[in-house]
């Protein structure tokens, strides 16, 4: 009963998922990418950093590693997968989820707290929370605009798929509140299961009371 939380050559988050993970109880463990993943795995998490140093694109190197056809073998048996940064990335990338994450509106890397909108109160993720709940976690990203053609944006809008959008502390969804131009501000959306998740924001860095911030616990929850 282990979370594999996946390194590959450039991710600096690792540490902070297991940690995070380990403040609440949930036993996980770092698995190189190499090695593939544990015969024991429940759950997997795919961390931030800069794999492959975001060659071509961020997170397209990561993608092709063998580790993720087993990353999607045990999503589409239900286990639960998380998709944090550069991990968004590659989900993306791999399939996992749609749409792609690419350059900030801004062009500069961009590390600030924002505030998210909980679209959802029925998936893994999102069950510590209720529907429209405004919660602060922290963004460390240069290329975290999320983008995807305007016939799928609407296939993910009828399927309910949009799992966090920016917003103001009110909870207002708006222009000011998108802190990298994100289409309709998504900050995090599901895959084809609602097991399968990726997000921009890390809530690995809201979980630990000390390091300020606790508002991202209820999505690691999603692995207990």
């Amino acid at each position: 009963m282990t979370v594999s939380i996946v390194r590959f050559g450039g991710s600096n988050c690792d540490r902070d998922a297991e940690r995070a993970l380990d403040h609440l109880g949930i036993d996980a463990e770092i698995v190189w990418h190499e090695d593939g993943l544990p015969a024991d795995t429940t759950g997997v998490v795919l961390p931030g950093g800069f794999s492959y140093g975001d060659y071509l694109r961020a997170g397209a190197m990561a993608a092709q590693s063998p580790i993720i056809d087993e990353v999607e073998s045990l999503a589409a048996e239900g286990v639960p997968v998380l998709g944090v940064c550069n991990g968004a990335q590659i989900g993306c990338e791999s399939g996992l989820t749609e749409g792609a994450f690419t350059t900030n509106e801004s062009a500069r890397f961009q590390c600030e707290h924002v505030y998210l909108r909980v679209e959802r109160d029925d998936t893994p993720w999102t069950a510590a929370y209720d529907e429209g709940d405004v919660i602060e976690i922290p963004i460390a990203h240069g290329e975290g605009r999320y983008e995807i053609d305007a016939d799928r944006l609407d296939t993910l809008e009828a399927e309910d798929r949009i799992l966090f959008r920016y917003c103001d502390e009110n909870g207002d969804v708006t222009d000011a509140a998108n802190p990298n131009g994100s289409r309709h501000n998504v900050a995090g959306v599901l895959g084809d299961r609602e097991t399968v998740a990726v997000m921009m924001p890390h809530p690995e860095r809201a979980t630990i009371p000390h390091v300020g911030m606790t508002d991202g616990q209820g999505v690691l929850r999603a692995f207990e």
